[in-house]
């Protein structure tokens, strides 16, 4: 594996290249984004990937990825911006990409802004919270998040976090009247280390899950967008997310095996089926699912 960081004028992007390029079986590199999560979190996926030259990258301000543009929020387009800049510096041509969770948002923003980029996308759970029928009381669990958070700190924060991501459904009143969640319950520090920064419990990253794809530009692109989704997702959040933005684009949610995170294994303490989930992704890249 080689790791390069490319300096822009905004931020040092750190990203690691598997394989030759060209890749060594004339394939488009395979470009894995993430968001939260960085690079790391794709490890047991692109092992399953031996034959293919894969990419991955950590967004500016995670991971290894340092900003120099004095901000700390996250938005859909200034990352899709980086990944162009990655792509460009590969000097490989068009990539196929899968992208999970905020990395979905952003590879969305990254066809319809630069639609020669991309030659096939997967987009796994992305959660766009303002596409759901019960769009406004998702915002209004996704503040309680951050309430939660500024008030007790990470593990209160995260509790919270789960609690509203494990939700079955809509969020009713059912779902507001519950008392908050218990760290403790989900085996998380009651301590508050007094840090506020996370880009998952925060409002840095609400212009994510705020973003609402350009359905139009999308449609216009050479590129194949597919929108997936975990089959233990389907009553949750993201789940619910990903079939939205499926009809957006006016298209069916295709189903992969597992929960959000099927594709890592139990080095995150939450593991998935990676097994399956490449023998998935691989079948849907090459156009067989």
């Amino acid at each position: 594996m080689e790791t390069r960081t490319l300096e822009t004028a905004d931020a040092d992007l750190v990203h690691d290249i598997r394989g030759p390029l060209p890749s060594a079986d004339g394939r488009r590199p395979l470009f894995m984004i993430g968001q939260p999560m960085d690079a790391s979190g794709f490890g047991a996926l692109a092992a399953r990937f031996p034959e293919r030259t894969v990419v991955t990258y950590d967004p500016r301000g995670l991971g290894r990825s340092t900003r120099k543009d004095g901000r700390s929020d996250h938005t859909p387009q200034v990352q899709a911006d980086d990944v162009h800049a990655v792509i460009e510096a590969l000097g490989a041509g068009p990539v196929e990409m899968f992208a999970s969770s905020g990395g979905a948002v952003t590879a969305l923003a990254v066809v319809a802004a630069y639609p020669e980029d991309v030659t096939i996308l997967v987009a796994h759970e992305p959660p766009l919270i303002t596409l759901t029928p019960d769009g406004p009381a998702a915002v209004r669990a996704r503040a309680a998040v951050r309430e939660a958070y500024e008030k007790r700190g990470w593990g209160a924060g995260m509790a919270a976090f789960v609690a509203m991501t494990s939700w079955q459904g809509e969020f009713t009143d059912t779902y507001f009247a519950q008392p908050e969640a218990d760290p403790a319950a989900f085996g998380m520090p009651a301590d508050d280390d007094g840090s506020r920064d996370d880009p998952l419990l925060s409002d840095r990253s609400w212009a994510v899950s705020d973003y609402r794809p350009d359905a139009e530009a999308l449609a216009a692109a050479p590129t194949r967008v597919v929108i997936a989704m975990g089959e233990e997702s389907v009553d949750v959040q993201t789940g619910r997310t990903s079939v939205a933005t499926a009809e957006l684009l006016g298209q069916r949610v295709t189903v992969f095996p597992s929960h959000h995170g099927g594709f890592l294994d139990g080095e995150f303490g939450y593991p998935g089926k990676p097994d399956e989930f490449a023998l998935r992704l691989r079948e849907v890249l090459d156009g067989r699912g």
